[in-house]
């Protein structure tokens, strides 16, 4: 069943044209839906229902079959990523050394489930099954950053170094926009 997200699609006039003039090259190529939600999400980020919908009537598809392949495969997100996305890995190694616990409080103290994004669109959460750094057990990657051997008690000061850096770039951008 669709659930809306809780940040509220924003997509733009240039983000529509783009997918519009991609899906009308690919239409009539025989499995064109695959190939046209790649390019989707990598316009948008995530396939929000709008964006199915177009991909739907522009393919003479059902909204239901697009969405079908959309929730089938784990490339595809429903949901909007935010600006700082965190990661734990669920890894064997990573499990067995606590990695569970750092999740259930990341949920908690970020107030959404894996595969949200926190309604600020400062940060969404996932979980991964190996990111190859079993020695450091467990991890946590926040963007491309790596954190081993994580324990609960360093959650807040890693969050508040992310909430620093976005707070700093939206002064920057702020800066910039006034004339």
């Amino acid at each position: 069943m669709y659930k809306k997200p809780a940040i509220p699609f924003k997509g733009t006039k240039t983000q529509e044209r783009e997918l519009r003039e991609f899906i009308l090259k690919e239409k009539d190529v025989p499995g064109a839906l695959m190939p046209v939600l790649q390019k989707a999400q990598d316009i948008y980020g995530y396939l929000p229902i709008e964006v199915q919908t177009i991909v739907a009537d522009m393919l003479g598809l059902s909204l239901s079959e697009v969405y079908g392949v959309a929730t089938f495969y784990s490339q595809f997100s429903l949901n909007p990523k935010g600006d700082h996305r965190i990661s734990i890995c669920l890894g064997t190694a990573c499990y067995v050394k606590g990695a569970d616990k750092i999740l259930e409080a990341l949920e908690e103290k970020l107030e959404i489930k894996v595969g949200e994004c926190t309604p600020d669109g400062v940060f969404s959460l996932d979980s991964c099954r190996c990111v190859g750094a079993c020695g450091l057990a467990p991890v946590m990657m926040v963007d491309d950053d790596v954190y081993g051997r994580m324990t609960v008690d360093q959650i807040d000061g890693i969050l508040q170094k992310y909430i620093s850096k976005h707070h700093e770039s939206k002064k920057r951008l702020n800066t910039v926009a006034k004339p």
